[in-house]
């Protein structure tokens, strides 16, 4: 009996040991309660910061001057911008304009009180393309005048009162024609129409009519009356008959007492 009361005690007192020991570990490790640790920006952080801040508002401040000044130069609206205005039917464009880039529209028309005017430092070129992106008609304008690319339709073509008017294809054929007929006409100066090699004047149905008080036709060759050969007599005659060969040549032949055309006629032969 007195043994296990004497067991009992020791374990007692060994548990009170151990619980004196951690509770010392215990309060060892535990933190004291009345430390405390700074918190926020101090330093060199603190005025970077601070400076960051204020570049960012001056930042802002120029930014939105700057909007604001580009609103005013540029007059923007809620119907567009300055002289150009946005509808349903397009864009209204008034006053003068500069583009820098190819413009591309449907059509350009003018108001009905004033004329539309292109201007630029070289030339005006106009193309029109379809809607495989093909090349099918281009309009230049330059310093050598106005160059067609393909045909043009226009009910009339004129030059200014103190301008000459000159229609030239230099590589390729000029060819003008009309359902009811082409009329070229000079009021005042001279109306000289010239080819490099063959000038053709068709009428399909109806007739050509040359209307002037003197009709010249310059340069013509001079036929040989075959019947006669050439004399000092036929070499001076001063009268000439006008013939015409079967090809539509026309050549001159010394005018005799009958008509001296012939189809054989070496012009007519070797035209």
């Amino acid at each position: 009996m007195e043994q296990s009361t004497t067991l009992d005690i020791e374990t007692l007192k060994i548990t009170q040991e151990q619980y004196i020991l951690a509770s010392q570990s215990l309060h060892l490790q535990r933190p004291g309660c009345n430390a405390v640790y700074p918190v926020g920006l101090y330093g060199w952080r603190k005025r970077c910061f601070y400076f960051f801040l204020l570049l960012l508002l001056v930042i802002m401040i120029v930014n939105l001057a700057l909007t604001v000044w580009i609103i005013k130069v540029m007059n923007f609206s809620v119907d567009g911008m300055g002289n150009l205005q946005l509808n349903q039917d397009g864009i209204r464009l008034e006053g003068i304009s500069e583009f820098l880039l190819p413009l591309y529209v449907n059509e350009i028309q003018s108001r009905r009180d004033s004329s539309l005017v292109l201007r630029s430092e070289k030339n005006v070129t106009l193309n029109a393309r379809n809607h495989q992106g093909q090349l099918t008609g281009q309009l230049t304008v330059g310093s050598e005048g106005a160059v067609f690319g393909h045909s043009v339709e226009t009910p009339l073509i004129q030059a200014r009162a103190s301008e000459d008017l000159k229609l030239e294809s230099p590589t390729r054929t000029l060819t003008m024609e009309a359902p009811r007929g082409v009329e070229v006409s000079a009021a005042t100066g001279t109306l000289k129409v010239g080819g490099r090699k063959d000038l053709q004047l068709q009428s399909t149905e109806g007739e050509i009519l040359l209307d002037a008080g003197t009709i010249r036709l310059g340069s013509l060759p001079l036929g040989v009356y075959t019947d006669s050969p050439p004399g000092p007599a036929s070499q001076k005659q001063p009268v000439y008959e006008v013939c015409v060969c079967p090809s539509g040549k026309i050549y001159l032949s010394p005018a005799e007492s009958s008509s001296t055309c012939q189809a054989m006629s070496n012009i007519c032969l070797w035209s």
